[in-house]
């Protein structure tokens, strides 16, 4: 076991707070917690915690939500803490060449895929879409260029069938702790021999744009079933009925062949909507429509039947 760390501790969403309480369980001290500024959410647009700012107010640890790090007062204040090591996941904002040489240790970064493989802002998303057989988790020694650092420890988890972004991004939370607080008990010597990326093997994974989540019925359908586990929960994947918009959040892929248009109801009954693609056929099997909750299809039937019989078609735009 290592010597005890001070380490401060920067990160906002939930997977993120499940990092936090993990280090929090463990042996080093933590100094301090930096969060994204409270942001307005919900319906009345209140201002909200961060999970990660949920945590550490309920555990005592100071917080600290700066809206830069951009600045001289941010590594007064970084200089200050007195830390060892800085641990950022999912943290969201950019840490400047001068935050990143503060800390004693360095910056280390809890990655949620199997670098070099998804740098960037979505990964657990990218890797679904992709139809990727496996991701897992990086731990990484942070450098000024975007998720490029020598990666000290890697953990490894298949992408199951029922997997969406956020089931897999519940199990890789767990995954991360664990090989956090590893890297953290065994420091020294994964620094010293942390290997650089093969840089040429790197993908990107784009933050994901809302216009991505509707559906292009001309698709394959096995993409468009990726797609809706990797957009699930959020933003969600989507089509139009009428003047409807119908949020699908969860479906299959049939690969056989039909004599239907791309985006016909080519049947409707409990077992879901078998939808024609441009290549096979999509089994809808849960879906919502506005106003109402998420649905299973054969709950749907029986109050939209009418509007979800054969030969009806689900398009990009509305009202067409």
């Amino acid at each position: 076991m290592a010597t005890p760390l001070k380490v401060v501790f920067a990160g906002t969403p939930g997977f993120a707070a499940r990092h936090l309480e993990g280090l929090i369980d463990g042996p080093h001290q933590i100094v301090a917690v930096i969060s994204q500024p409270d942001r307005p959410a919900g319906r009345g647009k209140r201002l909200q915690h961060s999970p990660v700012k949920t945590v550490a107010l309920d555990k005592g640890l100071p917080v600290w939500q700066p809206e830069t790090l951009k600045t001289a007062e941010s590594e007064a204040i970084l200089t200050g803490f007195d830390c060892d090591i800085l641990i950022v996941v999912a943290y969201g904002l950019i840490l400047p060449p001068a935050i990143l040489q503060i800390p004693r240790l360095g910056c280390l970064n809890v990655h949620a895929s199997l670098l070099p493989r998804w740098r960037g802002a979505a990964p657990v998303q990218r890797a679904i879409e992709a139809g990727d057989a496996e991701t897992g988790v990086s731990v990484m020694a942070m450098e000024p260029g975007l998720d490029t650092g020598p990666v000290l420890l890697t953990r490894m988890l298949p992408i199951q069938p029922h997997h969406t972004s956020g089931a897999l991004l519940n199990d890789l939370a767990e995954i991360g702790a664990a090989a956090l607080a590893a890297s953290l008990d065994q420091i020294d010597t994964l620094l010293a021999a942390a290997p650089p990326q093969n840089h040429s093997a790197a993908t990107y994974a784009h933050k994901i744009d809302k216009t991505e989540a509707i559906l292009d019925w001309s698709g394959h359908a096995a993409d468009l079933a990726r797609r809706i586990r990797a957009f699930c929960p959020a933003p969600g994947c989507y089509t139009h009925l009428q003047s409807d918009r119908f949020k699908v959040l969860s479906a299959y892929a049939a690969a056989q062949p039909h004599n239907g248009r791309a985006g016909e109801i080519l049947s409707a009954d409990e077992t879901g909507l078998q939808v024609g693609c441009g290549n096979g056929i999509l089994v809808i099997t849960e879906a919502q429509l506005p106003g109402a909750k998420a649905q299973p299809i054969a709950t749907l039937l029986n109050g939209h039947r009418e509007r979800l019989q054969p030969g009806q078609l689900f398009t990009a735009a509305t009202g067409v």
